[in-house]
């Protein structure tokens, strides 16, 4: 049985894909900050021991090396960091929150590469081990035509480089390593006009990183499998 870790898995995408992988017959980790409101996750754990709910607050790297050693013999295929935020919206230039961006560059950058480096053992226990990180197009420099959106954008930019820089380091180890854009999804951060739902979303994603190939690690594609420019 093959084993995904997820974080932020309690709702919308994070949520969408556990039940994929579950339904798939792989054991998952599911990871979100508070168990003991995750009912749906509680529900499915009910019904499937294949399913663990884990506490994990991914911007405290304290939980992170816990959550790390609690499962220290656990071969990790896939690790999907889906945890995320956006940070505050209708700001421009002369009204930017640096606490905001500090908070979001935290959860979205530095909580990855944490992650990264905390459950690199349990990948490379695995034959054919991946790291995922969900980004965003909006971190695309060449698709920015628009401006704006400097604190989601730059984390997400930076979070790419994360992935990129990963992927030399982790490759001739075994490890692949992705970026990917889940597209508009109907969630809490995407918002009710939205194109797909959550489910359509984890679909994609999950074949995009089943059909990952070594020449294609460090990349950055679409849940549909496109590449998306740096």
């Amino acid at each position: 049985m093959k084993t995904v870790l997820i974080t932020g898995a309690n709702r919308g995408i994070g949520l969408a894909l556990a039940k994929l992988y579950l339904a798939q017959g792989w054991q998952v980790l599911a990871c979100c900050r508070e168990p003991e409101e995750a009912m749906q996750l509680q529900a499915l754990a009910q019904q499937d021991n294949a399913l663990s709910v884990h506490r994990l607050d991914i911007t405290d790297f304290e939980q992170i090396d816990k959550l790390a050693e609690q499962i220290n013999d656990q071969a990790i295929d896939v690790l999907l960091s889906n945890a995320g935020m956006y940070g505050p919206k209708g700001y421009g230039l002369d009204d930017i929150d640096f606490a905001q961006w500090q908070q979001v560059m935290s959860t979205n950058v530095l909580a990855v590469a944490k992650l990264a480096q905390a459950f690199l053992p349990h990948l490379l226990k695995a034959s054919t081990p991946v790291f995922a990180a969900l980004s965003s197009k909006v971190g695309s420099h060449t698709e920015n035509t628009k401006g704006g959106g400097y604190i989601y954008r730059s984390s997400k930019a930076a979070l790419n480089s994360v992935v990129k820089s990963l992927s030399n380091d982790l490759l001739s180890r075994g490890i692949k390593t992705v970026s990917l854009h889940p597209g508009w999804v109907k969630t809490e951060m995407g918002g009710p006009n939205a194109l797909i739902d959550a489910a359509t979303s984890a679909k994609g994603l999950k074949q995009v990183i089943d059909a990952l190939s070594p020449e294609q690690s460090g990349g950055f594609y679409t849940y549909l499998g496109e590449r998306i420019p740096w």
